[in-house]
């Protein structure tokens, strides 16, 4: 959406039209229950519900979701879901508030230790080279329409053995291009070819564990890792790196997936 804006350059001032990347509530309603309400960026519902509800082990069957969507205002989406209480997962019926709801990831979490769910690292052998990833985020790059217009908007993308981009997402919330990309995956049934996860912004633990319950074993990120994400990285045996930008990039944990080909 564009809207009209003053501009201030040094000495002058110019009144300016930028676009400006749309935000709006999404609200999903399970069995009739309300569950959570997520601001996001407004396209790809239908792939940013399944990717939460997979992240957050509220739904993991194969089946697909009947959606039905209802917009109630121009900031306000209801998500209307019916799931066979035998296939709701332990997110759901912890009833415990969701990773992408709170900024931190922690607050409003009944305990750290929750993540004690998380026990088998990922010990995956893929490799990959620092060019290729390079390369990828050249290539992501090129895919972020929604930034290119507005900068307003991050991006995550999948991406496979031989170095392909298997999709690319935009959404105001880290968070939530991450989960869009992961729904995405499943509802192609190409989320076992994803061997690593781009983000054009900074990792927190709960990327780090979005990235694990999807069984991805590399993430990469524009910006800074936070100490909690390498240390989690590290336990779950996923490969990160961050300040990938330019022709650089640091790698945090389990560095063996990674191969300098300069």
């Amino acid at each position: 959406m564009y809207y009209e804006g003053q501009k201030y350059t040094d000495n002058t001032s110019t009144v300016v039209e930028d676009a400006l990347t749309v935000e709006g509530a999404l609200q999903i309603v399970i069995n009739g229950v309300p569950f959570t309400v997520t601001m996001r960026t407004p396209n790809n519902d239908n792939a940013l519900i399944r990717g939460l509800l997979h992240s957050e082990d509220v739904y993991r069957q194969s089946t697909p979701l009947n959606i039905a969507f209802e917009v109630k205002n121009t900031v306000m989406t209801i998500a209307q879901l019916q799931i066979p209480r035998q296939f709701l997962g332990n997110g759901y019926k912890n009833s415990r508030t969701l990773l992408s709801v709170s900024s931190c990831g922690i607050c409003g979490r009944t305990a750290l230790d929750d993540t004690e769910l998380m026990k088998n690292a990922i010990t995956d052998s893929v490799e990959t080279t620092v060019d290729k990833i390079y390369g990828l985020f050249q290539q992501m790059k090129t895919q972020q329409h929604d930034f290119l217009e507005s900068g307003g908007s991050h991006a995550a993308a999948a991406f496979s053995t031989n170095g392909q981009l298997l999709t690319v997402m935009e959404d105001i919330g880290r968070h939530n291009a991450v989960d869009k990309v992961i729904g995405n995956l499943l509802l192609h049934n190409t989320l076992d070819q994803a061997i690593g996860l781009l983000v054009s912004g900074r990792l927190s633990y709960e990327i780090i564990a979005k990235a694990y319950h999807a069984n991805i074993p590399i993430l990469a990120a524009v910006s800074a890792p936070s100490s909690l994400a390498v240390e989690y990285a590290k336990q779950l045996g996923i490969t990160l790196l961050g300040f990938c930008r330019g022709q650089k990039a640091t790698c945090y944990a389990h560095p063996q997936r990674i191969k300098e080909a300069f």
